[in-house]
């Protein structure tokens, strides 16, 4: 019989997660699968109990929370010799990777899913010696979003970010930056850098359009000037899916880059507290297989 392991955060979508246990197991079961469910206690867990999946040989690792759980998750399917499928509920604020792959948002829909015959090789990016599943920020917006609680993101959501977001646009406070891609140099003063490997950036799935999740490339943005006036012809961009033409953002697609600063500049990877800058950024192609529904 083959195995699955469930990785569960009781603390996401707002402390639901424990709900779904058992109709997880019983997709499962029914799909064939021996099922082991582990739920995380702290941070490292996710990583721990996927590690321990890979070294057991499970067939199926299934992620039931937020795109810090995945994150974890993805982390423990790094470099091994053998990788479990992964399966994802998503149950966290914002949830990019599962949009950008089309999985349901409403857990039913997605416990349901877990037993499609479908899967999906997808990128996954490398940050110094970890690796991210959807996006790296750089900058003083960036540093304020990491400092979002998880008591936050359970009892506002999405809210919880847009309040410290405009709090920082506020400040409109920038960092020089130098950010270096496949041999050329871009130096300037920055609010914001971002690294995208899918088209679904803190909600707003037009970030980047034409961004796959099997494509082998870094999406890559720098705002040139974020003050909280031109927020709004930015933001008008980002809705109508042209962001990369707004006058004051700069677009290009990499495979490898690097940003530093002279200065402390503090970065946020999937939607969590990053190490500061210097950071080396590039993409490892068709890394992961990932269950998706079927057409």
């Amino acid at each position: 019989m083959q195995q699955a392991m469930v990785i569960m955060n009781p603390s996401s979508g707002k402390a639901e997660a424990r709900d779904y246990i058992r109709a997880a197991e019983e997709v499962l079961q029914g799909a064939g699968y021996q099922v082991t469910v582990q739920e995380t206690a702290g941070e490292g867990d996710a990583t721990a109990f996927c590690l321990q999946a890979c070294a057991e040989c499970y067939d199926l690792v299934v992620a039931i929370g937020g795109d810090g759980t995945l994150h974890e998750t993805m982390n423990g399917l790094a470099d091994q010799q053998h990788r479990p499928t992964l399966g994802i509920v998503p149950m966290g604020t914002v949830n990019d990777f599962a949009r950008a792959l089309q999985i349901p948002l409403v857990p039913e829909e997605a416990i349901q899913s877990l037993a499609s015959p479908r899967t999906r090789r997808v990128d996954m990016g490398r940050l110094n010696d970890r690796l991210f599943v959807n996006v790296v920020a750089a900058g003083s917006l960036a540093g304020s979003l990491s400092s979002v609680s998880s008591e936050d993101k359970s009892r506002l959501g999405f809210l919880a970010y847009l309040k410290e977001g405009i709090k920082e646009l506020a400040s409109n406070t920038a960092h020089t930056l130098t950010i270096t891609h496949d041999g050329e140099i871009w130096e300037g003063s920055s609010p914001l850098f971002i690294a995208a490997l899918t088209n679904s950036v803190g909600g707003f799935e037009k970030l980047a359009p034409t961004a796959a999740v099997d494509d082998g490339l870094l999406h890559c943005f720098i705002v040139k000037d974020l003050h909280l006036l031109n927020s709004v012809t930015v933001s008008i961009s980002l809705l109508l899916g042209n962001l990369r033409n707004h006058k004051d953002i700069i677009y290009f697609t990499a495979k490898e880059v690097s940003v530093r600063s002279t200065e402390q500049v503090q970065t946020n990877v999937d939607g969590e507290q990053g190490p500061p800058l210097p950071i080396s950024l590039s993409t490892i192609p068709r890394h992961i297989q990932v269950v998706v529904p079927e057409d």
